[in-house]
């Protein structure tokens, strides 16, 4: 992955924070930062936080 967090905790306020800013979609922002999806959903999974489209976070 790119230069992003690797504690789940950490990773979750800075995708959250990315999606809140900056990007429609958490595809759009994996796009555009290189970054694999199932790779962030599966490590925000772990910590029991699932990705929310309508709402476009983790929650």
């Amino acid at each position: 992955m790119a230069n992003i967090p690797s504690d789940p905790m950490m990773l979750l306020s800075f995708v959250n924070t990315k999606l809140r800013d900056e990007y429609d979609s958490l595809q759009l922002m994996c796009d555009d930062m290189e970054l694999d999806v199932q790779e962030i959903t599966a490590k925000l999974n772990s910590i029991d936080y699932e990705y929310h489209a309508d709402l476009n976070k983790f929650m």
